[in-house]
């Protein structure tokens, strides 16, 4: 007998069964125990043995099943994605010969978009950042893949032990488009959100929050469908709270900067940060920064208003 149960199917029947044994805590086996003492039943030996070997065969397939299932779909994405992508920290380049006559512009091989480099005062660090945008339709070339994530986040600039961020991932491979809401607290992995789907086009709510300099939340909520998650998290790398940022990103797979994917337009709207106190800042400061590849600035960046962001890409 072969049964094609994947480790989602697995968890079902472990639920499955902890709601019986709950069940049966709660008086349902002493109620059979009762009926079986009433009734008293009598079974023949054969019976018996063929109940017993019946157990432990089911026993046996349920074992089988938890250890060697394999994993597929979404499971085995989220499995993917913990072990292998993530964010980096903001790695500066230098100014390329040719560049926009701008001041406050600085340069990197895999962040683009606006930067709180300092928070107001060493007292009011910075504990949220929240930003909307509309997810684009990617063009990827006609082989291979190709990425980016757009995300905001806390820390990451000037302060990088760690980054609390959330964001989406668009990916175009072999021409076709897909697109991940995900998580992290770096240097953790990022892990995929499940119960929520991203289409081009879809209006997206990105919001990450610092209860302490260990524990926060990140929060993902699609307007165009109505879906929203979120995740708390913990971890034992401190955040400094120096930082926000509303990023189009070059992340990272496997060790290497994914291949850039061609964008679009990114624009992030109500981009504001929080610091300690209440205070709410906006990016009338902030910092552009721009992705430099090859001795090329591939993106153009503008800050259209105190609370407004436009990131394309060249």
């Amino acid at each position: 007998m072969h049964l094609n149960m994947g480790g989602r199917d697995v968890a079902i029947l472990s639920r499955h069964f902890a709601v019986t044994s709950s069940q049966s805590v709660n008086g349902v086996v002493s109620g059979m125990f009762q009926h079986t003492v009433t009734s008293s039943p009598s079974f023949t030996t054969n019976q018996i043995l063929k109940m017993k070997f019946t157990a432990a065969i089911a026993t046996a397939i349920l074992a089988s099943v938890a250890v060697a299932a394999p994993q597929r779909g979404l499971e085995a994405r989220l499995t993917a994605r913990g072990t292998s992508k993530g964010s980096r920290p903001l790695q500066a380049v230098a100014r390329p010969a040719s560049t926009k006559n701008q001041t406050n512009v600085e340069y990197s091989s895999n962040w683009s978009g606006a930067v709180l480099v300092e928070p107001p005062s060493a007292a009011a660090t910075y504990t949220a950042v929240t930003g909307t945008f509309t997810v684009p339709e990617p063009t990827g070339n006609s082989g291979g893949s190709q990425a980016a994530s757009a995300w905001v986040g806390i820390d990451g600039d000037t302060y990088g032990n760690a980054i609390l961020q959330t964001g989406v991932d668009f990916t175009v491979t072999d021409g076709e488009a897909s697109f991940d809401a995900w998580y992290e607290w770096y240097p953790d992995y990022a892990y995929d959100f499940s119960g929520i789907d991203i289409s081009a086009g879809d209006e997206i709510v990105a919001i990450v929050e610092s209860y302490t300099s260990t524990t926060g939340i990140a929060i993902i909520e699609n307007k165009s469908t109505g879906q929203k998650v979120s995740k708390e998290l913990s971890s034992s790398s401190s955040l400094g709270g120096q930082n926000a940022e509303w990023i189009v990103e070059d992340f990272e797979e496997n060790g290497s900067l994914v291949n850039l994917v061609d964008f679009g337009t990114v624009t992030f709207t109500g981009a504001v940060a929080k610091a300690a106190g209440g205070e709410s800042v906006g990016l009338t400061d902030a910092t552009i920064i721009e992705i430099e590849e090859n001795g090329q600035v591939v993106t153009d960046v503008t800050i259209d208003s105190d609370s407004e962001v436009t990131i394309t890409y060249e």
